[in-house]
Order: C-alpha cells, then structure tokens, then sequence
C-alpha cells in the first residue's frame, strides 16, 4: 500500500559524512534484523471433500468459489476523492435473535489459563520477521493456572424463518442488493491450498471456500453477522468499498449473541478438514421439524443451546424491522470501483437461480415474513493485515529510509529496512500518528484523528546504521533558543551572515557565540553544516555541562542493589539459589561504556522477609557480614562503607555472599514479607551514596506482615463490569505514589520480578516501578524446571541493556500546536517535563498534541525531543531528536498520511488509562465511536459519492476496524472469566510502555505455519491470518504475541513430522509441558528452533513457549489468540465488527 506522497521540493539535505571526526560514538549496542520474509497466504486445506452440493434450492446463495476478477472500473487512485477500501454490499440479518449482549458483558466460557491476552485482533500484525525496533528475549506470559476444560463441540439445528410471502417481496429484496458483474465460477475441488492461487496484487485472493467452510445447499446459507443486523449481499470486489445495505434496525450494543445454532459468523465452522458433523444430530429438539437444516459443527458454544422451539437462539426480542423485505435504497452501481489500491478479494456472484423462496424452510414458530438471509461476508473480501503488511514489505524494504523530507510516512513497523538520518529523527525513536497534520483545530476536531508521537529516546538501532553522534561544545554547553530554549537543529535559520539565528520553534532571533560562528554559502547554509550532526541530522547528543547537573554537580555512576525475598515461598520453590547462581556470573555483564575495561556501576545486596538483612561486602573482609534492621517502620541503612561495592574489587566477598544465602534461609518458616520498607532501604542506601541507580526486587507474596505499605486480599471478581471495576485497577493505598515520587528525586528505578501462586495486588506493587520507568516481570505459579530458562533470559537482558538514569524529557513544538498528554511509565511534577529514575532502551513516551493557534502549509509543524539523562557510567547528556512534519488544509492530505499501527498504540494506551477513572463499557463505546467519526469525517468529505450501502475506508486505515477490534477484546477491556485481576492489572502497565512494533504484535499476533518452511532458506515461512479457519489439521503452526510463543500441532500431523520436531513417535505421545524444543540433528528441527530464537530476539521480553495440542485443553487458550474470530468472552469477529463499524458510521452520517 504506497502512501501518497509528493516528492518534497525543500532544500536538499546532502549525504552526511561516513563519520563525523572528533566526536566520539556512545556504545548503544543493538541487534541486527533479520531479513524480513515474504508473507503470503499459508497452506489451508480446503473444505472436507465428500460433501456433495446438491442444486441449491431456490432462495439462497451457496457459498460459491471466487470467480475471476471483472475489471472493476478504475478511479484515478487519489485518497482525496475515493473511496480506498471499498467492502460489499451489507445487509441485516433476517433472524428473529435475541439483540446482542450489552458490549462489555462478560460472557460464560470454558476455562482458559493464563498465558493469554485477550485476542488483541491487531492485524498489522507480525512482521514475518521484521519488527524494526530489535528486542532482546525477555518474556513474560501467564501462567496458565488450572488446566482449562474444552467446551464441547455440540451440534445443532439452524432454524430460518419461514419463506417471503411472495416472489414479488423477494424481489424487493433483491432490489437492494448490489450485484458485481462477475461471473459465478464452480466450487473448486476440497483441499486447494490458499497458497495455490497467487495473490492479486493488493487483493487477497483465494480459491476454495474462503474463511468459512461452505455450507451444503441444504444446510441453508450462512447468515451473515448476526450481532450486527447488516449481512453483506455478498462479499465485495476489490475496490476497497464495502457496499451494504441494512434495514433501518438498531441492536443494542455490538458484541455479537452467542452462537445462534452454527449459523453465520456467531459459530465456527469445523477446523478445516475435520470430518462434518452428520447431518441429522440425534433426535430432533421438541417443536422442530426433522427436515430442517443442520448447521456446521460449531467450534465455539458457549453453552449449550435451550432446547426450546428457538433451538440455538438465545431468547429476547425480535430484532425489530427484520420481518419483510428491507426498503430497496440505492439503485446497484455497475460493479464496484477499484478504489485507490484497494485490497479486497474477488466477489462472488449471485446464484443463477435464486428464484423463489427456499422451500423446505420450517416454521419454527417464528411469525411468517422474513426473506431468506443473505450471503454472509466473505472474510477473504476483507482488508487483511498480512496482506498489508506483505505489500508494504515488497514496496518499501528493499529501499533505504531517508529522512531528508519533510512529513515523509516511514514503513509500517512489520518491514526490515534500513534508515538513513539526513535531517528528521528516525522512525525507531519517533513514529506520528499522522505525518501531515490539519492546520487549524476545527480541522482537527472534524476528522477526531488524535495527532500523537510515540517516542522511544533510547531506541536500538541495528548494527548497520549509525548511532548518535555525541557532540561537545566544551563549558559554554550546547546552543539554544534564547527564548524557549530549543536546542540547535538543522531547521534554525541563519540570517545577518551567520552571526544570528531565527529559532524555528519561536521565531526568536539570538546572537551566535562567538565560538559556534561560521560563514553562509550562496544558499544561506553554513559552510561546516556537513560537519556539525546537530546541523545536519535528526538525532544526536550533547554533552552537557555541570549546569544540566543536580546541585551544580555532576553525578557518580549509578549503584544497582539486588533485593532477594528469602520467605519460606521463595526458598522452596529454588529461587533464592537460582538467583544467586545466576548472579555470580551476571554481575560480570553490567553495561559499560563504549570501550571502557569495566562498569563503573557498583553493587550492593539485601534480603528480606519480615525484616531486612544488609550486607557488607567491602573487599577487604575474608567473609560478608550480614547487618539485620527489624525495625521497619522506620528504615535506615545500617552500613555505608562496603555496602556499595565494586565486583572486580569484591569478586571473592560477592562469591561467599551469594554461596551463602541459600544455605542460611534453608530451613526458614517465615511466610509473611514486607514489601515498602524494602523500596526505602534501596532509596535511603542510594541518598547515603549520592548516586542515582535501580533496585532489582525478586518479590513471592502480598505484603500483610506489619510495616508501611501493609496490604490486604482485596481481590473481587463480582466487580466486573459494575460501575466499581475501576477500582480494581487502582493502587489501595496512596503510600506507593508517595514513595514513588521520593525515588524519582533520587535517580531510584525499580524493576520488579514477581513470583506470585496467588493474588499480590500487582495493581499497587507496580506503582513504584510504573513511575520511576522501571519494569515488572510476572511468573504466575513459577516452576523451576519449565520457568528458569525465561527468567534468567529476562534477567540477563534486564541487567545488560542500556539505561539512562535520573532522567528528564520535554517535548518542544513549533507555534500552533503544543504537547498536552503524555502516557507511559514516568512521573509528572508539572505539566511539561516527563520525570524518570530510570529509561531504558524498550520504553516508549507517548505524547499527544493539540492545536493553540493555525498552522501554515509552508513552514509544517516541528517536533523537538530533548532528554537529559545520566549514561551508565555517570556522564550527564543531552539527547535531541528532531521531526518536521507536513501540515494541510485538505482533510484528504490527512488521511493519506496516517499510520494505522502508531493509532492504534495511542488509542490503546489511551483507553488503557480510562479505565482508571471509567467504566470499561465507557470506555470501549468511546474507542468505538471515535473510530466511527474518523471513518464517517472521511466517507463525508473524502471519499466519491456512493451508495450508502458501501463501507469505504481510507487506504492508510483500511485495517483500523481489525486492529480496533483486537484492542476492545483484549483482556483489560474484556476478560474471560480465567483472566485475574493481577494479570490484567500487568498488561495494563505493561502495554502503556510498549512501542508500536510491540502493540502490534500484541493485539495482532504472528501466525507462521510451520510445516510450510523452507528448511534451507533464511526466511521465515509467510505468515496467515488469525482464525481457525486458516489452520488444518495436518500441520503444525508457531504463534507468538510478544510474551509467548505457541505451537499448535494438528490431530494429523506425519509422524515423520512429529519424530523431528518432538523426538516422539506418535501424537499422543507430545508433552504439553515442554518449555522448549528438544535439539534433535536433523533439518527441520534445525529450522523451527532458529525461528523461535529469532522471534525471541526481535521482542524485548523472553516468550515463553507452550506447546497446543488439538483438541487438547490447552487448545482454549490458543484460540484466544485467533483474533479474527468471535471470542469466547463474547468480542465479535472481525466480520462481525466492520458490519458493526459500518452501522455506526451510517448513523453518523444519517
């Protein structure tokens, strides 16, 4: 999907040079990314052969294969007047069904453990290999806790109302539909893979029965969303329109009813390949007629269907305006545009005899009237993500990413490319929202496209691009602004000859040092631009004078202090012996600077239950001596000298310590913990040394032992969905925000790793961590045999990377617009400055800004990003990060450049923090609705004139309604009833610091089919989409979301497969419990382990790897990750929700 863009005619910025002589680079290590594969339709194995269809009855269109592309007509592919994603023609259902559940409500469900997050259906999804921004392993799942049960699998009947009155009604009802001129072609043969027809460019096409497993012609035809009440006529062709056409119905709330009788997309189809149910299921229900139609095999049923005259239906009103014909509206177009690279697949036609009513229909019961239902949205019609993603990877990843032009859109997170600074930011620290913003603030409000960046200062970059150059002016410090003291950039304008300039943020002219002076070319540039980065490149650092320093004083390297629970928990699960093994050789790798010899980072150690032990580790002890404070109420640091300490100095004191403390708890009984007191002791240990640094808590249990910060079980799932389930995301006691503010004036970051069997209150433990921009790790129910691996990865990386410390960021913006939110893991003393104990490489700061005054489309809008911070060996730096940005008077130059992922990553953040202060159901309406303006501002003032039967959505935003969904469905906005309070209570504080390669592939996770790899190439296999339909039975598939990693492994899989990969002979022989994949000498092993060490290298935490078998318990779980589809806690389908996206958009416009 090419992004519009002019070519920028502004003055040229030149090659900078290989190397700026004389300024030294700071050692940011990064990792290289791996090349990004190709993603293309992955295998699927078709419908079940043997399934004859018998001549459709009249009445209803089977599900027929595609038919070969008509050429649509073509409209000139300009965002400003199309239609980009045009989508089929819609229309509400004719059931009488229950109105949906109110969205928010909970919905019954098997169990599922806890190694999931709700289906983020966030499409953009998975590079195949790509996240641009490298993240070291590190992970961090949910246990699963109990083993969830499998919902049996029931089969039951469909009911259809009863025939239209007369073929005259039908034809009113056929009179809505917009037909494509397409011809019908023949059903292919069962078992074509999806990989066997080659995607149409920006179209996903496929043969075979598309994502729902056809119905035989007497089953009756799938209905289609029956949440919504707008059944697509048919799937759309590939311009990106939907055109639909519903009766003037309204259902209450979105989320679509519980599977109505394995009709439409409430019910799965079986797995692809599994055997059809029969098609008389037993006797029939009372009141239902033998010759009604039996549906598919629902996948997922919530419960059981009451066996009333309604079988299936879940009893409540009528949806109103459903019975007869709905009002024909707008005449059929003449096949549907080709709408600005629209990437939808081909349409089917209508059935050739669709002639009367379908005559074998039962009453039911129901009243007479309602015309039989219409084809249901095809799910291949639909923009889909991996499609996007693989075209952006073909388009942009072969071609570096220059940063000379103003409001350039970079590629989507999900492709490896290269970048190349000549004069903006790159795209690993900052990515816009929108990269050409409205310039006025009605604009603004019209479109409700929130202008926000998301900011990662510390970002790694791959090895083979350049890393900030670090710049020093000497005493004078760095020049700025004498106004708003905006630091100097490459868009400060020289005048007068050189000896002033005109500040590009405020205009204020200020004189040059004497020093910084340097002559103009004929162009008005200075003649050593080339060799200044702060003149000619996006990103680089000063380094700052003593002025930039805490008491006039420049800082001492950070101290880390390691804080051990050795409660009786902790001792016998091994954790106290693991850690303290881990740590004799860890303390070996403390990030250091550059080229220096070693950290200059010192170390200290305490453990702790009830009360606290300090140790004194000084080199020159033959042994530790251990100093106890029981006195918690009132914390000091009982020792200063050899407290603090350096390893290579104390190498032999540190190896008795650590020897040592495994043995002295051995026997301990002590249950209860302190949780406060041992924060402050870490507070007060750094006050006494002068120095800023990080506290690493290995913590078991809630805090009850009485001290400060004493905490009760106040754990209360019967709050969930009341007006009180805010509460439950909020800290039970103020003490932690007091303490967190005392830490961030210090330079004290706390990582916490927590090692719960029951509730902890993660939701107030993790106020410390959140504002100080420290991080938590959880390991619900840790084991030491299937658990170590992760944390010590986690550990290890947690240790290693780069941090800055005692940190402070401002974000400057050119007149007209200014930063008013900001959302992540910091503290806030006033409305400007961003306050960290501590920043590390995988923290992002999300800034939103708002208009104060027009903007000009000449001089575009600019962004600075200054951070002062303390480097690891206890140099204070300045480090700016410059973005100029496009501004318009057009709405249609917004949205065609937008960037749907980094949308998606504020809104997310942004209903995150609602829940705070809201009720969830609030906060998913206002998600819901806001998404519905964006799209409704430009179906008014963008897109062509169509029918309003047509959903069109924006190329650059064409996947907004897939991602969207995955977000309300995640676990924080609607759990399951497996989800804790504690888990969703971390992935809230987790996600508010995540960036937009990691959202992505949270709410929309990778699904790579694994049996489909080349064993002897690089490349990952191409990823497909997230839903049952697209797995077979006969292979094995790799998901992963950023915190684990599952292998699916299909009932019919080879064994020769199964004997590589698993070192078994059969299926049943599989172990769920392993953690990892045993090392076996042959090809495919080899393979399929060197794609889970690079998925683990891309992400920032280490995933932890749960092997699913099919049909086997675990499989729950797994299916809460097929994001497309409905899921158990009641979130609608993909399908469902664009029908539910296009209603609300209707209205709006209505």
């Amino acid at each position: 999907m090419s992004v519009n863009q002019q070519a920028h005619t502004g003055p040229p910025y030149g090659q900078p040079q290989p190397g700026y002589q004389g300024y030294q680079q700071p050692a940011y290590g990064g990792q290289s990314l791996p090349g990004a594969p190709q993603a293309q339709y992955g295998a699927y194995n078709g419908p079940m052969p043997g399934y004859q269809q018998p001549v459709p009855p009249q009445g209803y269109f089977p599900s027929l294969g595609f038919p070969s592309k008509g050429s649509p007509v073509s409209l000139n592919s300009d965002t400003s007047s199309l239609a980009p994603n045009f989508i089929g023609s819609l229309r509400a259902p004719p059931t009488s069904g229950a109105p949906p559940p109110a969205s928010g409500a909970s919905h019954p469900s098997g169990p599922l453990a806890y190694s999931q997050f709700e289906h983020g259906d966030v499409q953009n999804g998975i590079p195949a290999s790509a996240a641009p921004v490298q993240r070291p392993p590190a992970s961090q799942p949910f246990l699963p806790g109990s083993a969830p049960t499998p919902v049996s699998q029931i089969s039951t009947f469909q009911q259809y109302g009863p025939p239209p009155a007369s073929v005259q009604q039908l034809r009113n009802h056929m009179a809505g539909m917009t037909i494509g001129s397409t011809a019908a072609s023949a059903p292919p043969p069962a078992g074509l893979g999806y990989a066997s027809v080659p995607p149409v460019s920006g179209s996903v096409s496929a043969t075979g029965s598309g994502l729902y497993t056809p119905y035989s012609a007497s089953q009756g035809p799938p209905l289609t969303s029956v949440s919504q009440g707008l059944p697509l006529a048919q799937p759309p062709l590939p311009a990106q329109a939907i055109s639909t056409q519903r009766p003037p119905t309204q259902v209450p709330g979105f989320t679509p009813p519980p599977p109505s009788a394995g009709v439409g997309p409430s019910s799965y189809p079986p797995t692809t390949g599994a055997p059809r149910p029969p098609a008389m299921p037993g006797p029939p229900l009372p009141g239902q007629t033998v010759a009604g139609p039996p549906s598919s095999q629902p996948n997922h049923v919530s419960s059981p269907p009451p066996p009333s005259a309604m079988a299936g239906l879940h009893p409540g009103p009528p949806m109103s305006g459903l019975h007869g014909p709905p009002p024909p509206t707008h005449p059929p177009q003449p096949g549907y545009p080709m709408q600005q690279n629209g990437s939808f697949g081909q349409m089917r036609g209508p059935q050739p005899n669709y002639g009367g009513a379908y005559p074998g229909a039962p009453n039911y019961g129901s009243p007479p009237g309602p015309p039989p239902p219409p084809k249901r949205l095809d799910p291949d019609s639909i923009p889909s993500p991996i499609q996007v993603i693989e075209d952006d990877r073909n388009n942009r990843g072969s071609e570096p990413f220059v940063t000379g032009v103003r409001g350039q859109v970079p590629p989507l997170v999900t492709t490896n490319f290269l970048v190349k600074d000549q004069g903006n930011a790159s795209p690993r620290y900052i990515r816009c929202t929108s990269y050409n913003i409205p310039c006025t603030s009605d604009m603004a409000k019209q479109s409700q496209v929130p202008l926000a960046a998301v900011i990662k200062p510390l970002a790694t970059l791959p090895p083979e691009e350049t890393l900030p150059y670090l710049v020093d002016h000497g005493e004078s410090g760095p020049v700025r602004c004498n106004r708003c003291k905006a630091y100097m950039c490459p868009f400060m304008q020289f005048i007068e000859g050189g000896r002033r300039f005109q500040c590009c943020f405020c205009s204020c002219v200020t004189e040059v040092p004497p020093h910084y002076f340097q002559h103009l070319d004929h162009t008005g540039k200075r003649v050593d631009f080339y060799d200044r980065p702060e003149l000619s490149l996006g990103s680089y650092e000063f380094l700052a004078t003593v002025d930039y320093c805490k008491n006039n004083k420049f800082p001492s390297p950070p101290a880390f202090i390691f804080m051990i629970d050795v409660s009786y928990n902790a001792v016998k699960s091994g954790l106290v012996r693991l850690i303290c093994e881990e740590l004799k050789s860890l303390l070996d790798y403390l990030p250091r600077e550059g080229n220096m010899e070693e950290s200059a980072i010192r170390v200290g150690f305490v453990t702790y239950n009830k009360v606290l032990h300090f140790y004194n580790v000084k080199s020159s002890l033959a042994q530790p001596q251990m100093m106890v404070v029981s006195d918690v109420a009132d914390m000091f640091v009982p020792l200063l000298d050899g407290f603090l300490v350096n390893v290579n100095e104390s190498r032999t004191v540190i190896a008795s310590l650590l020897d040592q403390i495994p043995e002295m708890f051995a026997d301990t009984r002590e249950t209860e913990t302190v949780f406060a007191p041992v924060i402050q002791a870490g507070l007060e240990a750094l006050k006494a040394a002068e120095c800023a640094g990080k506290l690493f808590i290995f913590h078991t249990s809630l805090p009850i032992a009485e001290a400060p910060g004493k905490l009760k079980n106040r754990d209360d799932r019967k709050l969930i969905n009341t007006d009180k389930e805010k509460t439950l995301f909020q800290p039970q006691t103020s003490f932690y925000n007091n303490l967190a503010k005392d830490c961030v004036a210090q330079g004290c970051c706390v990582d916490l790793f927590l090692f719960p069997n029951q509730y902890l209150d993660v939701a107030t433990l993790g106020v410390v961590p959140y504002q100080t921009g420290g991080s938590i790790y959880k390991y619900a129910y840790f084991q030491l045999e299937t658990d170590q691996y992760r944390f010590l990865n986690d550990l290890r990386r947690d240790v290693q990377k780069e941090v800055g410390f005692d940190a402070v960021m401002r974000v400057r913006t050119s007149t007209g617009i200014r930063a008013t939110d900001f959302f992540g893991a910091f503290y806030m003393s006033n409305t400007t400055d961003v306050e960290m104990a501590g920043l590390d490489c995988d923290k992002t700061i999300t800034v939103e800004f708002k208009h104060d005054d027009k903007l000009s489309e000449d001089s575009g809008a600019l962004l600075q990003c200054a951070l002062l911070y303390t480097s690891c060996a206890g140099q204070r730096r300045l480090r700016i990060h410059n973005l100029s940005l496009n501004c318009c008077t057009q709405l249609a130059d917004l949205y065609r450049n937008c960037e749907t992922d980094t949308l998606i990553n504020y809104l997310a953040k942004y209903a995150y923090r609602g829940v705070l202060s809201s009720p969830v159901k609030t906060v998913r309406d206002a998600l819901i609705n806001q998404c519905a303006q964006i799209l409704a501002c430009y179906r008014k003032n963008c897109a062509s004139p169509s029918s309003a039967g047509q959903l069109i959505l924006p190329e650059c935003m064409k996947l907004l309604p897939v991602y969207l969904n995955c977000v309300l469905k995640s676990d924080v906005l609607q759990p399951g009833p497996e989800v804790t309070t504690d888990d969703r209570a971390y992935i809230r504080q987790l996600v508010t610091s995540m960036d937009v390669a990691e959202t992505n592939v949270f709410f929309y996770p990778r699904l790579l089919p694994l049996t489909k790899a080349d064993v002897d190439s690089d490349s990952l296999p191409a990823a497909i989409r997230n839903s049952e339909e697209r797995l077979s039975k006969g292979d094995i598939y790799l998901l992963e979301n950023g915190l684990n990693i599952f292998v699916w492994v299909g009932v019919s899989v080879q064994q020769g497969l199964i004997q590589n990969l698993f070192g078994v002979s059969s299926f049943s022989q599989i172990s769920n419990a392993l953690s990892t994949l045993p090392v076996l000498e042959n090809p495919l092993s080899k393979k399929v382990r060197s794609i889970v060490d690079m998925l683990q290298r891309q992400r920032s935490r280490y995933m932890k790897l749960i092997i699913v078998k099919q049909e086997d318990k675990l499989e729950m779980l797994f299916k809460h990750f097929l994001v497309e589809d409905k899921s158990l806690t009641g979130g609608a389908s993909y399908v469902d929700f664009l029908c539910h996206m296009h209603k609300e958009i209707r209205q709006l416009l209505s």
